[in-house]
């Protein structure tokens, strides 16, 4: 099937795009980047449901976070491993590799008969699911399940497929800032947040957090699905925010103020 990429896209569709783009790289949050990201698409699709879900195909298990738009808590968990287990369409969509937004109703003839509809309907009103699988170096590493009552359109799926890289990039990002969160030491509260991390962004500190590990402009633009212009951009706020004008002594004055393990 001939996938859509600019199908009927409206302004306002590219003005949530970069709206969602500056909220990601303004938030300095990652536990709660992905409650930002899920309410921004509830708003724009008129969603129900929005579950980011990671699967491990190979051991069919499953871990998710959701929002409608609220916290799901943590039964949402229980729902992912059943829907594994019970392959839901979406299951072996990903394990056969394929990688384009999909409606699931696409994905089976039996939709509207099976377990899946009844309790997604009973539980959360929603008729309709729209999944957007998220890329990582080995492939398909996990995604977003969309729900919502009433079909989704042609438009719909063309507006998943523009914004797929975004919410991949999304998706680095937040696991990159959330690893290098926890493994950097505490920031000394005498000096205050903005004092410590010398005002650098969340997106800044992710950077220099790469940086500090060794990896060059094109390995941190690997990492984060962005360009080395981009990254090279970041890094010449972080240098001079910090004073200084090159990789090493840029790493050794993060390192001394605290900012980086």
């Amino acid at each position: 099937m001939p996938q859509p990429h600019g199908l009927g896209l409206r302004a306002r569709d590219y003005e949530f795009m970069l709206d969602l783009t500056m909220a990601v790289l303004e938030h300095d949050d990652p536990e709660s980047l992905w409650h930002l990201v899920s309410a921004h698409l509830v708003d724009a699709l008129g969603l129900n449901t929005v579950v980011f879900a990671s699967i491990d195909l190979r051991r069919a298990r499953g871990e998710a976070r959701g929002w409608a738009p609220r916290s799901l808590g943590q039964g949402v968990n229980e729902v992912v491993q059943r829907r594994v287990r019970q392959r839901h369409p979406l299951v072996p969509y990903l394990a056969s590799g394929a990688h384009h937004p999909v409606i699931v109703r696409e994905l089976t003839d039996r939709w509207r008969e099976s377990a899946w509809y009844s309790e997604a309907r009973r539980d959360f009103g929603t008729t309709q699911q729209l999944g957007i699988p998220l890329t990582g170096a080995d492939g398909p590493q996990g995604g977003l399940v969309l729900g919502r009552t009433g079909d989704f359109s042609e438009h719909d799926l063309a507006f998943a497929t523009r914004i797929q890289p975004l919410l991949t990039a999304a998706d680095r990002h937040i696991r990159e800032l959330r690893r290098l969160r926890e493994a950097a030491p505490p920031i000394a509260p005498v000096a205050g947040p903005l004092l410590a991390r010398h005002d650098l962004t969340p997106r800044e500190l992710t950077v220099l957090g790469l940086l500090a590990e060794g990896l060059t402009a094109s390995g941190i633009a690997r990492r984060l699905a962005i360009s080395p212009h981009t990254v090279n951009r970041h890094l010449e706020k972080v240098y001079r925010k910090l004073g200084t004008n090159n990789r090493v002594s840029t790493v050794l004055t993060a390192k001394h103020a605290g900012i980086v393990p």
